[in-house]
């Protein structure tokens, strides 16, 4: 089978991926980050009275059109306790911000604005004019308005509005998901004793952070040592717990030791393709076993990272109806790059500011796929397309921001 291209690969993958349909009703505190489900109708009217939005007086703006108005002050509406009579004419009313607007008032002076006389009674230093400092009924949202909609992303805005409108719980798209298995005899857990010929087994952790930030739950299957008994197991798991992708870490590729792609297909995977255009990542391999995706990520840590950002996580938006994220920008290299070959290079960097505003990026030196220390200090990958020509200091290229540059 021959390299594919980084591009079609992609489109392959994102072709075959289908947004979650399966919902389900959760409570509040556990809605958040989740895809509402159906439009949100509000269950109250917001606010429902006319409230004060200021602490002052309410009172009939007919009463002081002109400063120096005397009038009576009749009582105290506070938030949460109303005065529950009508305002008359020559009468105000104490009012705090939130507080119902008693019946007759129609403005509000704020406590600025008045003098109390040692008798009690209110002279006015300002004009007041119909409808001043008051939050009229329904002038956020009505009962049986439509606040969200189907598809919206609960963020904490969202979420406040939802719980607003008075429901306890809501209605969500199912969250993916997404079953994660490392493999290797070489591999052994953080906080364990790794044997003179292992190291510790880390993907994992980076591919479960990235997963939940698209809104992933994550079904995590540990690591398994280089069986096919051992992995068929864990993917009868991943099976039996319904994942919509099972994620595998190593042990893609057709080595004496790489029995991944053989058990897979062991228990029926249908095998879509592997080996990609890419550099690091070409072991990728991606396929399905019954409605489970199957995503075959390589082993080296930065391979596996990349991999992830480039197939896991646009399948993971496309299936909890997010659009998609743009991680793809444009700087200028700091340093010559030189002619690529036939595969699709991803090279970890680092950014900085150029006087003139432009962003700068240069390549770290060493580019081996283990060293997660120079991918953790990048700001992004210098991408370099295939049969790509050589560049010199200050020519544009491609990079993959890998988070947010604020230099």
């Amino acid at each position: 089978m021959s390299l594919l291209p980084v591009a079609e690969a992609q489109e392959r993958l994102l072709s075959s991926t289908r947004a979650i349909t399966e919902t389900e009703t959760v409570p509040l505190t556990q809605a958040g980050g989740r895809m509402l489900a159906g439009d949100l109708v509000a269950r109250m009217t917001q606010p429902p009275f006319n409230a004060s939005a200021m602490d002052g007086y309410a009172l009939r703006s007919a009463d002081a059109p002109e400063p120096g108005a005397v009038l009576t002050v009749i009582g105290t509406s506070s938030a949460g306790h109303g005065f529950g009579r009508s305002v008359g004419p020559g009468q105000a009313v104490r009012i705090f911000t939130g507080a119902p607007v008693p019946d007759g008032a129609d403005a509000v002076l704020i406590q600025e604005d008045a003098e109390r006389r040692e008798d009690g009674s209110l002279v006015t230093k300002f004009p007041v004019t119909l409808g001043r400092h008051i939050r009229p009924r329904g002038q956020d949202f009505a009962e049986g308005e439509a606040v969200l909609t189907d598809g919206t992303r609960l963020d904490f805005g969202r979420l406040t509005l939802a719980a607003a409108t008075n429901h306890a719980e809501l209605t969500a798209y199912r969250r993916p998901r997404v079953a994660i298995l490392a493999t290797g005899d070489e591999l052994v857990s953080p906080g364990g004793a790794p044997g003179p010929d292992q190291i510790i087994g880390s993907n994992s952790f980076g591919i479960a952070t990235l997963a939940r930030d698209c809104g992933a739950d994550i079904i995590d299957l540990g690591i398994v040592g280089d069986d096919r008994a051992l992995i068929a197991a864990q993917v009868e798991r991943a099976r039996a717990a319904r994942a919509d992708i099972l994620v595998t870490l190593g042990g893609a590729s057709v080595g004496d030791h790489d029995l991944v792609q053989e058990t897979l297909k062991s228990v029926g995977m249908v095998l879509d393709f592997w080996r990609i255009a890419m550099r690091p990542g070409k072991p990728l391999m991606v396929g399905s076993l019954d409605d489970m995706h199957v995503l075959g990520l390589p082993g080296n840590p930065v391979s596996s990272m990349v991999c992830a950002l480039l197939f896991l996580e646009p399948m993971l938006l496309k299936m909890t109806r997010q659009p998609t994220l743009s991680r793809v920008s444009e700087a200028v290299t700091g340093i010559d790059l030189p002619a690529n070959d036939k595969r699709q290079d991803y090279l970890r960097a680092q950014l900085s500011r150029a006087p003139d505003g432009r962003l700068v990026v240069t390549s770290f030196g060493k580019q081996d796929s283990s060293m997660m220390k120079i991918f953790a200090g990048s700001d992004c990958l210098i991408i370099r397309p295939a049969e790509a020509p050589a560049l010199k200091k200050g020519q544009p290229c491609p990079i993959l921001l890998l988070r947010p540059f604020e230099g």
